[in-house]
């Protein structure tokens, strides 16, 4: 009797939703936990051609920590595209203005960069305070 090799198809997978409480976690260290998680590396049918991630809410997120001096030296750049237009924020105007694209960022550039890792990014929903509007799908809390 020949073994069959498994193959994920998308009737397998079941997503679930976890909420993230990012209050006093440190920013790498969160994004590598929810990385693993939306790319579904936790889950026993992971594959690395299929999207088999959960969801997950990131609320609290003005409150993460960062070791050393990274709030003053880390810098986040973009450019509107016209001659000059680099613009350079520093993590601590960051984190004042929006800090859900710190959590958003940092994730981003710890998923594959193709299709499927704008996929799984969309499973990602990142919020400033402890409120958010995704109750009726009833997250479970993830203590990371």
């Amino acid at each position: 009797m020949k073994q069959k090799t498994f193959v994920t198809k998308p009737d397998d997978i079941q997503r679930e939703w976890w909420v993230v409480d990012a209050e006093g976690k440190t920013l790498g260290r969160l994004a590598t936990q929810i990385a693993t998680i939306l790319r579904g590396k936790n889950k026993p049918i992971f594959a690395p051609n299929t999207d088999v991630g959960d969801y997950v809410v990131v609320i609290n997120c003005e409150k993460i920590v960062t070791t050393g001096n990274k709030l003053d030296q880390k810098i986040y750049y973009r450019h509107s595209k016209y001659n000059g237009g680099l613009t350079a924020i520093p993590l601590r105007n960051q984190l004042e203005r929006h800090p859900d694209r710190v959590i958003q960022l940092a994730v981003k550039g710890m998923l594959p960069k193709n299709a499927l890792g704008r996929q799984m990014l969309r499973k990602l929903k990142v919020y400033a305070g402890d409120a958010h509007p995704h109750a009726a799908q009833n997250p479970k809390v993830l203590d990371l």
